[in-house]
């Protein structure tokens, strides 16, 4: 087989093109964007890191503004409606043809995927029952995917593969749950008008993909322009709207593999028939009319769905989530001692995350186990699922994002942040040390 001579620029890339290709690579991207936002935020650069985010940005129209939020409100608002709008693809894309499309196979990671999320809230809720710190019991029940996996698969195949599936279900099962939690408790008043107009455009992009339209430019435009805009101006969060567009996108396809698989081979031989000048580097004009056929195939053969998961997971996974958490990590580690312990959220955080998520996760799990309404997927026993257990606790991103949400107090913010941290870190090291010595006992 003849390799393909690399140019300069690929020779440079195509280190960086693996790294993306790693699972662990967004893991150690995210890791390295919550170093630097701590240092920023702990060194002589404290001030202008805090007064960069509070720039703000709108537009004028007619002597009006509209949309005038501050870098960070962008952030929270705008990059994170993209992130979430991948969360929702993979949602879909789970449901309608991954592990959440088998009723039983998916039984046992929903299952314990809701102990994961009402146990830490139960915790926090014991140590927070009243006041404004009430607000916080959200923060405990996310899991943090693209860590949690980070570390899972820093363990390569030493793990068995339905681990790491279950604990993809798992965890998109939980960003779903913070989904509705967001939707139901951290949103403000409503303007019903604006959220008429969201759910019209709603419907219109259902109506489009009932009727077979697969452009993604159509989609584009209507859900940013539309959904997501009147969604923002509703005060219905942002985030919600994200998820519910992406429900809209197609994921069916055109021609099914048979179809495509033997027009392809059709196409090929077409294109080996034909006898090219090979002293020229172009193309012949029946040749490019082949490819362009292969290619017009091909497009119809994929989901748009798939098509635009597989696009953004790089640009949210090496991009928007680095930028979330540069501008929601930077924490001021010089809070002394009695204030950070004014109040349970730390505690509270830090318990529901490294306790309620264990114990959730590991007990609704083995309970369905038990009373066999599930079994356990192969390669699964109850020390790994303490290890998956452990990787749960990981809430970072999404426990940053309902902090944002649940408090406006600085210091409620910053208590609640150092819970994340420390039940992050300290349930990160553990999953993995349990894994690593399980595997090395098999």
């Amino acid at each position: 087989m003849e390799h393909l001579k690399r140019t300069p620029i690929e020779k440079i890339v195509s280190p960086i093109q693996s790294f993306i290709k790693q699972e662990k690579s967004g893991g150690i991207v995210l890791g390295i964007s919550v170093i630097i936002a701590l240092i920023l935020a702990n060194s002589s650069f404290s001030n202008e890191y805090h007064h960069f985010l509070e720039h703000t940005f709108g537009f004028h129209v007619d002597g009006s503004t509209y949309f005038e939020y501050n870098l960070h409100h962008w952030i929270n608002d705008g990059l994170m409606a993209v992130f979430f709008f991948v969360v929702g693809l993979e949602l879909k894309r789970e449901i309608v043809g991954g592990e959440l499309s088998n009723p039983r196979k998916a039984l046992l990671p929903i299952a314990a995927a809701l102990g994961g999320m009402i146990v830490p809230a139960a915790i926090y809720l014991v140590l927070n029952p009243t006041g404004e710190v009430h607000s916080g019991w959200g923060i405990p029940m996310a899991t943090d995917i693209a860590f949690a996996l980070g570390v899972l698969y820093l363990l390569g195949n030493k793990i068995p593969f339905a681990l790491k599936v279950f604990l993809t279900a798992l965890a998109i099962v939980d960003d779903l749950g913070a989904v509705l939690v967001i939707a139901f408790f951290y949103t403000s008043e409503i303007s019903m008008y604006y959220l008429i107009i969201g759910g019209l455009v709603l419907l219109t992009m259902y109506i489009g993909n009932k009727m077979g339209v697969r452009s993604i430019l159509f989609y584009a435009i209507l859900g940013i322009g539309g959904v997501w805009s009147t969604f923002l101006l509703s005060g219905v969060h942002a985030t919600i709207a994200a998820v519910l567009a992406a429900f809209t996108i197609p994921a069916n396809v055109k021609i099914n593999e048979k179809v495509f698989s033997n027009s392809i081979q059709i196409l090929l031989e077409k294109f080996k028939s034909i006898d090219p000048d090979n002293s020229k580097p172009t193309l012949t004009n029946e040749q490019l009319h082949i490819l362009e056929k292969v290619q017009n195939n091909t497009v119809a053969a994929t989901p748009p769905l798939q098509i635009l998961e597989h696009a953004m997971h790089p640009l949210v996974t090496f991009i928007i989530i680095p930028i979330f958490a540069l501008a929601n990590a930077g924490v001021s580690l010089a809070i002394d001692v009695d204030q950070l312990f004014s109040t349970n959220i730390a505690i509270g955080v830090a318990l529901g995350l490294l306790v309620g998520k264990v114990v959730g996760v590991v007990g609704f799990t083995l309970l369905l186990v038990k009373f066999k309404i599930a079994p356990f997927p192969t390669g699964m026993n109850v020390r790994n699922l303490i290890g998956l257990g452990l990787l749960a606790s990981i809430g970072f991103t999404m426990s940053l994002f309902v902090t944002s949400l649940a408090f406006k107090h600085e210091v409620y913010m910053t208590q609640a942040k150092i819970g994340i941290f420390v039940a992050s870190i300290i349930g990160g090291v553990l999953g993995y040390i349990v894994l690593n010595r399980q595997t090395k006992k098999n």
